[in-house]
């Protein structure tokens, strides 16, 4: 990048509400943290897989230039997402500034990679391949190994971001604990479309992109601003009539049901300290890492 990049402009790339465009700043200007992290020049060639609604997408377009492209892979059902679904969002995003630089793609990552042509020799189809925010959603550690080693094909780096389960702020530690109890119980359900379906630390995730043949370069921890609502929203839910429903439907055995009812008791319990309530729920610091 050669200039600094504009997160109002890039944000306003976005489909957002804009008597809440401070929302889509605050998750324009954490991403935009992601990206001076991971160093990714211009030109490059990017692979995102879990892209989502494109948040970070944006931002990468913006960073790779007009020489660069990034092509942007999400499993989910174009009419998945709240408010507004992902054919909503992307379709957007395309009609904008950056929109001859995006591809976006409907598929599993595997499913996409198997499509990719084997490369020749030393060549690889991606410069970089990005994973921010999206390692929770795949369904098992097993899934993310098998793209973890697929992308050894294809890509010369690969760039993580994803909740680290640490708390730097005392006000984070609710998130934490929100995002273990919903874990608890979507692992115990034999489909799940929560925002936590598969939780691995740092240290999980990171052994198995070296069992993928990966090589940590560097890695770090990025703290959130006030204005990201990502650990406010997981809170919400944990502690909302429809979790303790659903722990009653899916669990059958008391001693589960126990464990995943007392860790949102924890969730609720720690709340006492924290300024505000719900309200003074700072996001979880974010866990970036690069692997050549």
């Amino acid at each position: 990048m050669s200039t600094p990049l504009d997160a109002n402009a890039i944000a306003r790339l976005s489909l957002h509400d804009p008597k809440n465009f401070s929302l889509q700043h605050s998750q324009t200007i954490h991403r935009l943290e992601l990206l001076q992290r991971w160093n990714i020049p211009d030109g490059s060639k990017v692979l995102e897989l879990g892209c989502g609604q494109g948040d970070c997408t944006t931002v990468l377009a913006s960073a790779v230039g007009e020489q660069g492209s990034v092509v942007a892979v999400d499993p989910a059902d174009l009419d998945y997402g709240s408010p507004y679904t992902l054919a909503q969002a992307q379709g957007h995003i395309s009609q904008g500034q950056l929109g001859k630089r995006i591809t976006w793609v409907q598929q599993s990552p595997l499913d996409f990679l198997s499509s990719l042509s084997s490369p020749d020799g030393d060549s690889k189809t991606f410069d970089v391949t990005v994973l921010a925010h999206c390692l929770w959603y795949f369904p098992s550690p097993s899934l993310i190994l098998s793209t973890f080693r697929a992308l050894k094909q294809h890509s010369k780096r690969l760039l993580l971001a994803e909740w680290s389960l640490v708390a730097t702020d005392p006000s984070s530690q609710s998130h934490v604990l929100a995002a273990l109890a919903q874990a608890a119980l979507e692992c115990r359900k034999p489909k799940s479309e929560s925002n936590v379906r598969t939780v691995l630390a740092p240290k999980r995730l990171t052994e198995l992109a070296l069992a993928a043949g990966w090589q940590l370069e560097r890695e770090g921890r990025v703290q959130c601003g006030e204005g990201l609502l990502d650990g406010q929203w997981e809170v919400s839910a944990c502690l909302s009539s429809s979790f303790q429903k659903e722990v009653e439907a899916h669990l059958t055995d008391e001693r589960e049901r126990a464990m995943v009812l007392a860790s949102r008791d924890a969730c609720e319990a720690s709340l006492e300290g924290v300024q505000g309530g719900r309200k003074g729920v700072r996001a979880m610091d974010v866990w970036v890492a690069s692997f050549i």
